[in-house]
């Protein structure tokens, strides 16, 4: 019986996690990346927040986020066993606050876009969230509590992915691909910097950079900065919330999702610059003053990193998840602040996809034939 050469080109929590599932399922995986478990992905929150993330129009990400949440505990736990060592989840839930009456007032109609949807959050006032999170200040007037919104350590989780992805079998190739190479209509390999790569079938999901290896994702995926710090407890400050924490302080958004150990991670910044990584004063300026009004004990932590990724976005918000071009060229990108919350239900996508069963309900709205309008304007030929 042949067995199947799969390529996977990108080594972040998408393509690691892609690459995982199809080894596990028997296929033949080569992963290409020239950094493996870096980028976007290792600089993120980890936040598992699809109810908290909600905005008016933006219903099927908002279904397919929650779809991939009720998979994280299943996903955690075979990741964990597979790979030997932990998986990072955190389940101790999400708050998300507001200082001043017009924040108050965004979250007000959060909770009731959320309530129309059949998703309820509990709102709670300043004294009780403070009950809840002891950390949190007084210039916290009110919010929401959403138990189900949950969070990882992305750095346990890139790790694991990576084990567990070896111990089924993938290779990793330190090499950056350069294109797809077709054949009559099908997929035939990779080009890299290091030579061709043969391959059956071929995965897109190298982050901001997928938009440079096929002309169908030109245009569609864009690199979006985000800049995030990492904070140490030191002994006699204040303890660290249990729960994420995400807020907005004067219209502003900013995060803390807890680490063991009593860190932070805060974050995030959000820019259009391109593919620029270097960290601003001014962003981290901006991260520390807003995250000590909600949390002031923070003033007393150590800073210990401060780093910044490029995220891919796509026009509407929703990733690409689906086939593309000739036979055997798959793509996973434009998951924009999604990855690592989006990781199973893409994986299992993907894996349906190679296997040519159906993929999961709240998938198709992904699907890059939405985008066809656009791609044929460019120019494209659609198959």
């Amino acid at each position: 019986m042949t067995i199947s050469r799969f390529t996977v080109i990108g080594a972040g929590v998408i393509g690691l996690s892609c690459a995982w599932r199809a080894a596990a399922g028997g296929f033949d995986v080569t992963v290409l990346d020239p950094a493996p478990a870096t980028g976007a992905s290792w600089v993120a929150g980890g936040m598992l927040a699809p109810v908290t993330e909600a905005w008016p129009g933006e219903e099927a990400l908002l279904e397919l986020g929650v779809a991939s949440l009720h998979r994280w505990p299943g996903f955690a736990a075979e990741l964990t066993a597979a790979a030997g060592r932990p998986a990072g989840l955190r389940t101790e839930g999400t708050v998300v606050v507001a200082t001043g009456a017009g924040d108050r007032a965004e979250l007000d109609t959060l909770a009731g876009y959320l309530a129309a949807l059949g998703r309820d959050v509990e709102r709670l006032g300043g004294r009780e969230l403070r009950r809840l999170e002891p950390a949190l200040g007084p210039e916290v007037r009110g919010g929401l509590s959403v138990p189900g919104d949950l969070a990882v350590d992305n750095r346990l989780l890139l790790a694991a992915l990576r084990a567990a992805a070896e111990r089924a079998g993938a290779r990793f190739v330190e090499r950056s691909a350069i294109g797809v190479l077709e054949d009559g209509g099908q997929v035939v390999g990779v080009a890299t910097d290091g030579g061709d790569v043969a391959a059956d079938h071929v995965l897109i999901c190298a982050g901001a950079r997928s938009g440079a290896l096929r002309p169908e994702l030109a245009g569609l995926i864009r690199p979006i900065k985000g800049e995030i710090l990492r904070l140490a407890h030191r002994a006699g400050a204040f303890p660290a919330p249990t729960r994420t924490v995400r807020a907005l302080v004067d219209g502003r958004p900013v995060y803390a999702v807890p680490r063991d150990g009593g860190g932070l991670v805060i974050g995030a910044t959000q820019y259009e610059t391109g593919f620029d990584t270097d960290v601003t004063v001014g962003g981290v300026r901006d991260l520390l003053r807003d995250a000590e009004r909600v949390l002031p004990g923070i003033a007393e932590y150590t800073l210990v990193e401060s780093a910044a990724g490029v995220r891919p976005g796509s026009p509407d918000n929703l990733p690409l998840i689906g086939a593309l071009g000739p036979a055997g060229l798959l793509v996973a990108t434009g998951h924009h602040r999604n990855g690592i919350l989006l990781a199973p239900i893409t994986a299992e996508a993907v894996l349906a996809l190679l296997q040519g069963h159906p993929v999961p309900d709240a998938v198709p709205a992904a699907d890059p034939s939405r985008f066809a309008k656009e791609v044929a304007h460019a120019g494209v030929d659609q198959r």
